[in-house]
């Protein structure tokens, strides 16, 4: 049994076919490039060492009459490590390898128009070992990725340059090694794209069949708006607002279409406006080199997205409401939309879609936030169906009257169909998190709580109440929101200064004590919540971090998650049957295990490693091997 010095104790219907179509259209179109926690096996080689194992070239094509320019990145890879392809799969909990990832840095006016592809194909195997039935890919030796860019028009291809990072693994059989290594691409001669490699269209779109067709892409608008018409906030107004232009009109059926397409008019300009917004956003993200659907490989868009949907539902589930724009509810408005004719209709048709925000609000959020990270085609072309959706009523009765009789009478109904929409987007929800860097998972779920909490307390207080009680409410949800979302990703997410953690195993730490290492071995559990804590504020800090460089300290983590016989010998070696435990192994064995239970500082971290020292040199550690 291991010596030990212990440190003291310190206290649905319609609308889920849209929804789903929106989910359904971003990931036939966005490749995953999430980075998962690696998980390696057998031994410890490669701690310390700073050779470069992977050397990375690149250069552009100009753009063509026919064709765009075309970035081509290659990574050179030392004999014997491999790199993972860009395409690497993962097991069906989302764990698996780290896949190679290519960015282009910010602030450079060029664009990537579609994902980077592979020239040599990567060699694939199934592994038995450590993802037990998943095929990895893996590339030996030399490959070369490739992807159409844009150059702004003020830019000279000629005279440009394209910055950009690779990042990803360089492993043999038994350890891996980050890379992270950085390209300028200067124009030049490029290289040859085999015939049978898929290639992406110049406008940015691409042209996998698996992209879901733009007349799908309307008709599910199409579709989404003609349910908008249902909520109890708009269908009581149709039978209305189609009598009153009647009224107008009189006998004249000319008339009577020409108003309602005014106000058809009217309401398409609110969706136009939209669009234009979601457009102008995109180009915003634009000039951070994201190409279409980029930003779905990004977490903090996926967990704004879950979150925008999420708060959407709650409005829909009558927790809270969205509140009518002030000016759509005005003296000055209602005078507009009183009018006579087609300008007084157009106006309706402006104000009467507004005063609709707090049932199409939930809906079209959601919509707005998908759209922002698609070409600026598609986003009109969605909202402009949606529109012409929720126009159809006005359009049909205006050119058959008598279909007015078929319009279905309001009532309790709608309310039950509104909330059953909440419960389609909390499935889209489900969805967006399925999508999330399961590091990530508990403080979106943090957040989404703190949005519950901050939507309740904005609906405890009346539509209808004064100005200055529902400011405060809100003011008070807002808050509420904002500390919990922004202590939980401060406290539940991993850290910048995260160490180099290696699977724990016997065989590891044996293999690591051998060769005279100091070893750190953090035994923690996803559901334990101190030994998060101990890891964010304790342990994955940038003086830890530094000391474990100096010191050539190699750090391993035992995961207690799920029952494990081997993590819980270790435990009772090192006289302990609870967690969190963090155990330092002296490189000289002759020294004593320090180890530190419950809940820690970083003081008692820095002063446990400096009391375990740093690691032999391997001269001394064969000749302390010889004397054992």
């Amino acid at each position: 049994m291991a010596s030990s010095r212990r440190y003291g104790r310190t206290g649905f219907a319609a609308a889920a076919v849209w929804m789903l179509a929106a989910a359904h259209l971003a990931t036939a179109q966005v490749p995953d490039f999430g980075n998962f926690e690696s998980k390696l096996g057998g031994g410890l080689g490669g701690f310390g060492k700073k050779d470069q194992k992977v050397t990375v070239t690149s250069e552009f094509t100009p753009p063509m009459d026919d064709a765009p320019a075309m970035l081509f990145v290659t990574a050179k890879i030392v004999p014997g490590l491999h790199l993972y392809a860009i395409d690497q799969g993962k097991l069906a909990d989302g764990d698996g390898p780290s896949t190679t990832v290519i960015k282009l840095d910010a602030g450079q006016d060029v664009k990537l128009l579609a994902p980077f592809q592979h020239i040599q194909q990567p060699k694939s195997h199934v592994d038995n070992v450590v993802w037990k039935g998943l095929e990895l890919r893996e590339h030996y030796d030399e490959v070369t990725w490739y992807a159409p860019v844009e150059f702004a028009a003020s830019t000279d291809p000629a005279k440009a340059s394209i910055r950009g990072t690779l990042d990803g693994q360089a492993c043999d059989a038994n350890s891996c090694t980050p890379v992270e290594a950085t390209f300028t691409a200067k124009v030049g001669k490029g290289i040859s794209i085999p015939a049978a490699s898929p290639t992406a269209s110049a406008g940015g779109l691409a042209s996998s069949s698996s992209a879901i067709p733009l007349w799908k892409v309307a008709c599910y608008g199409l579709l989404g708006g003609l349910i908008l018409n249902l909520m109890p906030c708009v269908l009581p107004v149709i039978g209305l607002k189609v009598l009153s232009f009647a009224e107008q009109g009189g006998r004249s059926r000319a008339k009577v279409l020409g108003l309602n397409l005014a106000y058809v008019a009217g309401l398409l300009s609110v969706f136009m406006i939209l669009a234009t917004l979601a457009a102008g956003v995109q180009l915003g993200l634009n000039d951070q080199n994201f190409g279409w659907g980029e930003l779905y490989t990004l977490t903090w868009f996926k967990v704004a997205m879950a979150a925008l949907v999420f708060s959407m539902a709650l409005s829909f589930l009558g927790v809270w409401e969205i509140p009518i724009p002030g000016f759509a509810a005005s003296s000055t408005a209602s005078k507009l939309s009183a009018e006579e004719g087609p300008f007084g209709a157009f106006c309706m048709g402006i104000f009467t879609t507004l005063l609709a925000t707090p049932c199409s609000g939930p809906f079209l959020g959601p919509v707005f936030g998908y759209t922002i990270s698609q070409p600026a085609a598609v986003t009109f072309l969605v909202f402009g169906s949606v529109g012409v959706g929720m126009s159809l009523p006005y359009l049909l009765i205006g050119l058959f009257p008598s279909l007015v009789s078929w319009l279905p009478k309001p009532g309790p109904w709608m309310e039950t169909l509104k909330h059953l929409l909440g419960f389609v987007l909390l499935g889209t929800v489900v969805y967006l998190f399925s999508t999330i860097n399961q590091d990530y998972f508990l403080a979106t779920l943090a957040l989404l709580f703190g949005i519950w909490f901050g939507c309740w307390a904005i609906g405890r207080v009346p539509i209808y109440a004064e100005t200055p009680e529902r400011v405060r409410g809100w003011a008070v949800g807002i808050l509420i929101a904002a500390v919990i979302g922004t202590g939980s990703f401060q406290l539940l997410t991993p850290s910048e200064s995260a160490l180099p953690w290696q699977p724990y195993s016997p065989q590891a730490l044996a293999v690591a004590r051998a060769q005279g290492k100091t070893v750190m071995v953090d035994f923690t559990a996803d559901w334990c919540l101190t030994c998060k804590t101990n890891l964010k504020l304790a342990i994955n800090r940038e003086e830890v971090k530094q000391v474990v460089q100096e010191n050539d300290v190699v750090t391993l983590v035992a995961d207690w998650t799920d029952k494990n016989d081997m993590i819980k010998g270790a435990l009772l070696e090192l006289n302990s049957q609870s967690i969190p435990l963090l155990a330092i192994y002296p490189g000289d064995p002759s020294r004593e295990v320090q180890v530190l239970p419950d809940l820690l500082s970083k003081s008692q971290v820095l002063e446990a490693l400096a009391e375990a020292g740093p690691s032999l040199d391997p001269q001394t550690a064969a000749v302390t091997s010889d004397k054992k």
